[in-house]
């Protein structure tokens, strides 16, 4: 998990955000194992190896949520405006990933051919974890995001707004940000 953190820290060039983004995966542990527990299945090396799988997998929904928040925080956007659009728009994405996920791996889920009965625990982690952690980040991210927000350097975001407006020839006083007036000596 730390290696995870270091990665995605390093891809939003923040220490913050990955918190953000790693609230996912102790959700679908929960749901892994607590569809484990329904089935009466137990927690042996396949199961182990679906735990494993929930973390790439769940971690993407909230990488799609808080990148696009970032971008839309880049363009002027306050936080809560950002994240509610984020949310709205990656809706739709994360239920049809996490969908064709879970549809994928609901044959194993089941036991179905050869040998199914001894993958059905790897199956059912992930199909539980997803479908538990998917519904949740959907709220718990962008009220995380927003909640920790604060915490992020806004001088970032104005940064990547003057490089934007220099690209593009842009006052600053068009992007909401005020003017810095020159000292005259």
């Amino acid at each position: 998990m730390i290696f995870v953190y270091m990665v995605l820290a390093a891809q939003f060039e923040s220490f913050v955000h990955p918190f953000t983004i790693l609230l996912a995966v102790p959700l679908a542990v929960f749901g892994a194992l607590l569809t484990l527990f329904l089935f009466r299945e137990t927690l042996n090396i396949y199961s182990q190896i679906g735990l494993i799988m929930l973390v790439g997998l769940v971690t993407k929904n909230s990488i799609l949520i808080v990148e696009f928040s970032n971008q839309l925080r880049a363009q002027g956007k306050s936080v809560v405006d950002a994240v509610v659009e984020a949310a709205t728009i990656r809706l739709r994405p994360i239920l049809m990933t996490s969908f064709s996920t879970v549809f994928g791996v609901l044959p194993i889920a089941l036991g179905l051919g050869a040998g199914g009965e001894s993958r059905r625990p790897l199956g059912l982690a992930v199909v539980g974890g997803v479908l538990f952690s998917t519904f949740l980040t959907l709220v718990l991210v962008p009220v995380l995001y927003t909640l920790l927000s604060r915490f992020t350097r806004k001088a970032k975001i104005e940064e990547d707004l003057f490089e934007e407006a220099a690209g593009q020839h842009v006052r600053a006083s068009e992007l909401g940000i005020p003017e810095v007036e020159k000292a005259t000596a």
